[in-house]
């Protein structure tokens, strides 16, 4: 039996992570913004919600909407510079 190493062993820095995420249009009001965090805040920190996420083997990590707007930017400069080391192209 092979053993396949890690793809971290021979590719220093790799991660690649998924994530779900709840946004809105541009340009919607801060308020409405600041409620749908708060109420999405709410809804994850219900026990049964938590432990149903945890039982699909995910976890919850809150945001506030500039942390995930960051979070976004940072994911669209990295997986870009792959597609763009990888001259990947739509089909």
């Amino acid at each position: 039996m092979s053993t396949v190493p890690a793809i971290a062993e021979f590719v220093p820095g790799y991660e690649a992570t998924s994530f779900f995420g709840i946004g809105a249009p541009r340009g919607t009001p801060m308020g409405i913004v600041e409620l749908l965090n708060a109420e999405i805040k709410a809804a994850l920190s219900n026990t049964k919600m938590k432990a149903r996420i945890t039982d699909l083997g995910a976890s919850v990590f809150e945001t506030t909407p500039s942390e995930f707007g960051r979070h976004l930017a940072d994911e669209t400069e990295k997986w870009g510079k792959v597609v763009k080391f990888a001259s990947i192209k739509a089909e």
